[in-house]
């Protein structure tokens, strides 16, 4: 995963795509967003068949952490090890999300230097962080 990723839809675009409720202010897109930033992600109610789209904090807070200082650290989780580590395994188990993304930001080796490098899909659309994305495009 990365550091960073960008939204451009707009949020009435995000409700119709994903087919979820809401009751958030629309958003202006984002084109560099950060951990501990209020990002909108999409969560399935437990109750119904009903997909809530809402706006949280982007980062984990560990159950034994006494506050939200480490959240900025507890973003990426390697996918092999996830449901072993004690920081992710109760949040995989049980508070799984989407997190609507068209483009994120990795860094990348260029002869001497690291850049940053936009990842997007070919296509333009919208795909939740985490999933599968093929056809990704260098930009």
């Amino acid at each position: 995963m990365c550091g960073r990723y960008r939204l451009s839809w707009r949020k009435q675009v995000i409700e119709e795509y994903f087919e979820t409720v809401s009751d958030e202010p629309d958003w202006t897109p984002r084109y560099n967003i950060a951990p501990t930033q209020p990002v909108p992600v999409i969560r399935q109610h437990p109750k119904e068949p009903v997909r809530q789209l809402s706006l949280l904090r982007w980062g984990l807070i560990p159950s034994w952490a006494k506050d939200m200082s480490g959240a900025a650290m507890m973003i990426n989780a390697r996918a092999e090890t996830a449901s072993t580590k004690p920081a992710f395994r109760d949040a995989l188990d049980s508070r799984r999300c989407l997190i609507p993304a068209d483009g994120f930001y990795e860094w990348s080796r260029h002869e001497a230097a690291c850049v940053i490098v936009r990842r997007a899909p070919l296509d333009r659309t919208c795909h939740p962080i985490g999933s599968t994305l093929r056809g990704m495009a260098t930009r």
